[in-house]
């Protein structure tokens, strides 16, 4: 095999550059924040490679070009200016840089305000626009317009948590009983992996969630949609499905809004179709995933409050299923 050291070469390099697209890439931002903190990421690596390269520089000059001793007098200007000015030159520039970046994830959004609550291991999403009274309830979804700052007012519950969307923006921490606020600005429309960033128990890597970026009049009519009631269930086995959901207690937990379903403590289902994965971005939404969702939950999501139903027949999981599945 010829020239071996070029596939080592490459082959590391080829796997890094593959970890730098897709959905949930802090290098592949989709906002402002996300830019801008990419921005501060180059600027700072570029620093870094300066340091490091001035350091490597010095070295070999000390132990290969003049190895001999210095004079106390260079050896102390070495000390005071590659020791003291030099570093505080370098970190002071990088601090004034990077300090404005942080105005505009602070600053008042357009009009929209998001409250998420992160949960054990779920979210709890809450929009409500500028003069309004109304709040419309989601979870495990996020959405937001393009082309416009949103306000996210960030609660959890019982541990801490944290709010990130890398191809958005940087992360926040949420804290029981204290609310923390940031804004985001997306740009592109799509759809963009979010996650907690602070482990938060057994079931901390299967909390995530899709963040949907729409174009302003897609993302108004959404959420008039969202707002009304859940529709009927169509077909026999959905009306069965309907039935089940109510004599078997899920109504106590959940919401489905316009049915006798006005449980809290769990997610909103009430428009769980329109979604685009299932508890909290761990399996698709299909048919097929609620029912094994419902037959096995605590396998599925270790130690989730959600009660195990696998004393239910399939054909029962088959009715749920086809129930849940059309709340649109």
């Amino acid at each position: 095999m010829q020239h071996p050291w070029r596939i080592c070469a490459i082959a590391p390099a080829a796997l890094l550059l593959a970890g730098c697209e897709g959905r949930q890439s802090v290098l592949a931002p989709a906002g402002q924040d996300a830019a801008d903190v990419l921005n501060l990421f180059w600027v700072m690596l570029v620093g870094a490679v300066i340091l490091w390269g001035l350091v490597a520089l010095l070295f070999v000059y000390v132990t290969r070009i003049n190895p001999g001793a210095m004079r106390r007098r260079t050896a102390e200007m070495l000390i005071v200016g590659g020791g003291i000015v030099f570093p505080v030159v370098l970190l002071g520039g990088l601090l004034m840089y990077s300090l404005p970046l942080m105005g505009p994830t602070r600053a008042e959004g357009d009009g929209l305000v998001v409250r998420i609550t992160a949960e054990q291991w779920w979210w709890r999403v809450e929009y409500q626009q500028q003069g309004e009274t109304r709040t419309v309830v989601s979870a495990n979804e996020l959405r937001l317009p393009a082309g416009a700052r949103t306000e996210l007012v960030l609660n959890a519950h019982r541990v801490i948590h944290s709010f990130w969307v890398p191809a958005l923006g940087g992360k926040t921490d949420m804290f029981p009983g204290r609310e923390t606020r940031m804004t985001l600005a997306p740009t592109d429309p799509g759809i963009y992996r979010g996650q907690c960033a602070e482990f938060c128990g057994a079931s901390h890597a299967l909390m995530a969630f899709e963040t949907v970026v729409m174009p302003p009049d897609e993302f108004d009519q959404w959420l008039s949609a969202e707002a009304r009631d859940a529709k009927p269930p169509q077909g026999a086995l959905a009306q069965a499905g309907a039935t089940l959901f109510l004599e078997e207690g899920c109504g106590a937990c959940h919401t489905i809004r316009g049915t006798k379903a006005i449980g809290k403590s769990g997610p909103d289902l009430t428009h769980l179709a329109n979604r685009h994965s299932l508890a909290a971005g761990t399996l698709p939404l299909n048919a097929q995933a609620i029912a094994t969702w419902i037959g096995h939950t605590d396998t599925i999501k270790p130690e989730v409050n959600m009660p195990t139903y696998d004393f239910l027949s399939d054909d029962d999981l088959a009715a749920l299923a086809a129930y849940l599945g059309g709340l649109k």
